[in-house]
């Protein structure tokens, strides 16, 4: 059995918090069992150890998304970077091709697909061992997984089975109806039919032979080539919904997506995160806050406040979804990342009438890891260190540095850092080209082994 994790998403539910690199699944919101905080990838990632599945786990993301994938769960399993977002059918048929010609999987094994950011039980993991079983029984082509519904809603899809099931069995699948709205929920619920949470089995053969039957070849590095040209489709609607012979199986346990402020807030370590405070007569009410300055909530019920570097958003619990229709259309230029190493804050970004760009960065680098060797093409950087030690590479030769030290890293010339203890410090960069897309990777120097990045910045 093999597991393919589905990560990404736009980041804009839960904006200022997530954005375009940092999707909800990478939000360190939720409290984890040592009663610190940790994100939704951790938890499913933890379930899955618990389970004794993630060594048999890969992961597909946004090539954008790759490091902050590495950063929240190391550097274990194998994480796919897609070129483009192209929907989940092309995501799926990428690490299809991934498992067939470089993982050398076998082609009747069971392939399940699932969303990284689901929130559920220990229980989700044992019914999804039970999956491969459940195909061979039934002689399906695919097997689902559908959540007991709690209520009527309208926010999720239902797969509708052909007959009643029992605890611990499945049911053959009838049809699958898209976000009803409650009244049809209400009644598709009468009938037997489960939530849709994104969560299918089938062999590796069947998702070959779907790719075939689109033309698309099994093998990775040529669909990595091509993959603009590789279909927009959803899964569900390519594939799952088109299959003649699938069965479901319920589960019948705790399932939240946690898509907007309103869910998510229901699971947070605490009411009030970050600097500030909420007043006693603003029940109900949530402060999430990653900036510096304090906000005090007063007198106020019923909010989500939440500030990051990429803006504040103060709105009403149930309305608060509405901010993805109003922030303007287009990626944006995130002002936090979480890299395998550590995080970029940016402070300031400014640009000249002659259309140079200068970005004022704090970088926070863990001990031990280290960026890219690498050059700008007409970037100037320079360094400030704030606090710690470590060493740098610049054009070939190792330098130490330490509080206090300033660099100044002329265009073209090869360079790295890397930090021996928790190192901070200032990076400005500075070139009449956008700054972020202004690198040029280089080979590994003096046996740092730094792997070739592609997600266009350090």
């Amino acid at each position: 059995m093999r597991i393919v994790l589905l990560s990404g998403g736009s980041g804009k539910r839960l904006w200022p918090l997530s954005n375009e690199v940092r999707s909800k699944a990478f939000l360190k919101l939720l409290r984890s069992p040592d009663g610190g905080m940790e994100s939704m990838i951790q938890r499913i990632c933890r379930g899955l150890e618990q389970a004794g599945l993630m060594g048999r786990c890969c992961i597909v993301t946004h090539h954008s998304q790759v490091e902050i994938t590495r950063h929240h769960i190391g550097g274990d399993i194998p994480v796919l970077g897609e070129p483009q977002k192209r929907g989940t059918f092309t995501a799926i048929a990428l690490a299809a091709a991934y498992l067939h010609s470089v993982a050398g999987a076998e082609i009747d094994e069971t392939v399940i697909v699932m969303p990284v950011d689901s929130f559920v039980e220990p229980s989700f993991f044992e019914l999804l061992q039970r999956m491969p079983a459940a195909l061979a029984d039934s002689g399906a082509d695919m097997a689902l997984l559908g959540t007991v519904p709690r209520f009527p809603s309208d926010a999720f899809g239902y797969i509708v089975p052909k007959s009643k099931y029992s605890a611990g069995s499945y049911a053959e699948v009838g049809s699958f109806v898209e976000k009803p709205d409650k009244a049809n929920a209400e009644i598709l619920i009468s009938q037997g039919a489960l939530w849709n949470c994104g969560v299918f089995a089938c062999s590796l053969r069947y998702l070959l032979s779907c790719m075939a039957d689109r033309g698309i070849q099994p093998l990775y590095e040529g669909l990595l080539n091509r993959y603009d040209s590789m279909p927009q489709e959803s899964f569900d609607r390519e594939v799952a919904e088109q299959t003649q012979r699938a069965v479901v199986l319920p589960y019948d346990g705790m399932w939240n997506d946690l898509g907007n402020w309103n869910e998510l807030t229901r699971y947070l370590l605490s009411r009030s995160l970050g600097k500030g405070k909420i007043s006693e007569d603003s029940a109900g009410t949530h402060l999430v806050n990653e900036l510096a300055i304090p906000i005090h909530v007063v007198g106020a019920p019923g909010l989500i406040v939440a500030a990051s570097l990429d803006g504040i958003l103060v709105a009403g619990k149930s309305a608060a979804s509405r901010i993805k229709s109003e922030l303007e259309a287009g990626a944006s230029f995130p002002m936090y990342e979480e890299k395998r190493w550590g995080s970029i804050s940016i402070l300031d970004i400014s640009r000249s009438d002659g259309d140079r760009e200068t970005v004022i960065s704090k970088i926070r680098m863990l001990p031990g890891k280290h960026t890219s060797y690498h050059r700008h093409r007409s970037v100037i950087e320079a360094w400030t260190i704030i606090s710690g030690s470590g060493e740098y590479a610049l054009d070939g030769k190792i330098h130490s540095l330490s509080e206090g030290d300033s660099i100044i890293i002329p265009p073209g010339i090869p360079h790295g850092i890397k930090a021996l203890t928790l190192l901070e410090f200032i990076q400005v960069e500075s070139g009449a080209t956008p700054v972020k897309e202004d690198i040029v990777r280089m080979p590994p120097v003096l046996g740092w082994n730094i792997p070739d990045k592609k997600d266009g910045r350090k």
